[in-house]
Formats: C-alpha cells, sequence, structure tokens
C-alpha cells in the first residue's frame, strides 16, 4: 500500500478514486469503468509530474525520509554478491545501525559500510533508526582498516538522521569515535567512494562521505542539522522547519553547486520510493562509474586526491 507524504495528498485522493472505481468493477461484471480509470489516471500522473518538477528543499527532507525509499539493505542484496557480514567494533558491541562486510560488485571483491534504518517497526527500533552509537562508527574504522590491508575499494552507504545522541554514547565517546571514522576516510590508500541514499545527517553522515567520489540521489540531502534541530536552535520553534530547509542550502543540487558531491543520480518521477528497481539500477551505474575513475590511482594519489577536496570545500563554497 503506498504511504502518502503530506504534499500528495490531492494525488491521494483522486489515485484512490481509481482504484476505488476498480473495485466495483471487480464486484460487478458487468460495470465498464475503464475510460473513468484511465481519465484519473492519466490526471494523477500529471499531478504526479508537477509535484515533483519542482520540489521545495522541505518536500525533498520528506522525500529523502519516505519509509519506502530502497535501505541499505536493498541495495546489497540487489548491487552485491558473496555478501559476508562483519559485525562488532571488537571492543564494546555491535551496533545495528551500521551494517557491513566483504562483497562483490561485479567481479571486483569490495568492502560495503552503509547506514540500515530498518522497513518495519521491529527492524527499526532493532537499527535505532539509523542512527549509530560510537560501536558503529569503530566498526567501520576496523572494516576500512581491513579493507586497506587487503586493497579492496570502500563503498559506504550513507542514510541517518544523525550520530544517536543517547547518554551511553555520548559516554562510550561518540564524538571521538565520528571524528577518527572521518580520519580513517581519510587515510586509507584504497579507492572510497560513498552515496547518500536518504538523509545524510551531521557528523554521522561525514564517518562515512569522507570519500573520493561522493554522490547523491536527486532526492536526498545532506545536512549538518536537520532543518526541525536548526529552527529550534536559531528561532526557538521546530515549526519554522521550511525556512531551515531553505537556509541549509542541503539539497543535491545546492551541494553539487558547492562542490560537496561529485554526481546527482537521478530518480524517476515520483521519487525512489515510487521506483525501486530503477533506482537501485542507476546507484549500481554511478558506483561503476565512480570506481572506474579512481582505477589508475596509487594508494598515495587516492589520499592526496581526498584530502585536497575536502580540505578545499571552503574557498570553494565561498566561490560558488
Amino acid at each position: 500500500m503506498t504511504q502518502y507524504l503530506e504534499f500528495e495528498k490531492p494525488l491521494a485522493e483522486i489515485e484512490g478514486k481509481a482504484e476505488e472505481l476498480r473495485a466495483l468493477a471487480r464486484q460487478n461484471e458487468e460495470m465498464d469503468v475503464t475510460d473513468e480509470a484511465a481519465g484519473l489516471d492519466a490526471k494523477a500522473a500529471q499531478m504526479l509530474e508537477d509535484l515533483y518538477a519542482d520540489l521545495t528543499p522541505w518536500r525533498k527532507c520528506q522525500v529523502a525520509r519516505h519509509p519506502d525509499r530502497p535501505h541499505c539493505v536493498d541495495y546489497i542484496d540487489a548491487l552485491f554478491s558473496e555478501y559476508t557480514p562483519l559485525a562488532g567494533d571488537r571492543n564494546f558491541a555491535d551496533d545495528h545501525a551500521v551494517m557491513g562486510g566483504l562483497a562483490r560488485f561485479g567481479d571486483r571483491p569490495v568492502m560495503v559500510i552503509g547506514h540500515e534504518k530498518g522497513n518495519d517497526t521491529k527492524s527499526r527500533i532493532e537499527r535505532n533508526f539509523g542512527m549509530a552509537r560510537p560501536e558503529g562508527y569503530r566498526k567501520a574504522i576496523r572494516l576500512m582498516d581491513m579493507a586497506d590491508r587487503f586493497g579492496l575499494p570502500v563503498i559506504t552507504l550513507v542514510d541517518t538522521p544523525g550520530a544517536y545522541p543517547g547518554k551511553g554514547a555520548e559516554e562510550r565517546g561518540q564524538s571521538e569515535a565520528i571524528a577518527r571514522s572521518t580520519e580513517k576516510c581519510l587515510q586509507i590508500g584504497v579507492p572510497l567512494v560513498s552515496v547518500v541514499i536518504g538523509e545524510g545527517g551531521s557528523g554521522g553522515a561525514v564517518a562515512f562521505a569522507t570519500a573520493n567520489r561522493v554522490a547523491m540521489l536527486e532526492h536526498s540531502v545532506y545536512s549538518v542539522i536537520s532543518p526541525e534541530g536548526c529552527a529550534s536552535i536559531l528561532w526557538k520553534d521546530a515549526e519554522k522547519m521550511r525556512e531551515a530547509a531553505e537556509a541549509l542550502r542541503l539539497t543535491a543540487q545546492d551541494l553539487r553547486q558547492l562542490g560537496v558531491n561529485d554526481r546527482i543520480i537521478p530518480e524517476a518521477t515520483g521519487g525512489a520510493h515510487r521506483h525501486r528497481d530503477a533506482t537501485i539500477s542507476a546507484v549500481g551505474n554511478a558506483l561503476t562509474a565512480m570506481l572506474s575513475e579512481l582505477d589508475n590511482k596509487d594508494p598515495a594519489e587516492l589520499i592526496a586526491d581526498r584530502r585536497k577536496k575536502f580540505l578545499g570545500l571552503g574557498s570553494t563554497g565561498l566561490a560558488a
């Protein structure tokens, strides 16, 4: 069953009426609703195109958070073979908000790491809604070290509201773990490519996305703070999230202009949640292209490329 976003409610009414007509026709075989249903379908298709033609930053946030968007586990299942999950940080525990392990991408062995939000109530609680604790970042560090040791490219899939801000996470060194994961991204001598598949929230995203190449899905977002959090701080009113989303410049299009991401992966009309297979395929093509750009670079060049990219971000943004 389709889950409609707030701004899609008019579309829900039209698609609902079309489905009601078809349901009546199924109950009464003598009833012919073909023309009426086709007319409603055409109207719904046009409305969908109009809604997604020029999404505001806040609406893009809503699309990026849609529960039916493909998640990390969906990309791993579809794009990778021989996936062998690796668990634990060898220090405290295994964080289920971060998944990762050895796999093959095409005919190439790789290390894949990503945030997983879960797709129902039980799995979302287990995955902590994609909000990693320190042990999640330390697991990622361990996997990146392993990839570096064996010369395996690292692929990261980013989809998190941010690192978990709970008391236990702070006691176990949340900020230090994020900083060390970011540092590790800058140190490894293998290709590192990242895709923001939904939300790229705060340092929790940067810790995975300090990569040689960063791509974003067309309706994904990437920001230092959520619009609601920004509005609460600046205006003491979380309801001003629309204004905050505009000010944060968190869309893939804004960030491409600022040099934060290197490519935008198009989504079909209606977003990734309506076209899951096409979106996953497009991400696979982007990963192939980004890895091929790095194939002929030696470890020193890869490290230098990464450092130059991120140390130059401030001047790039000012120039833009």
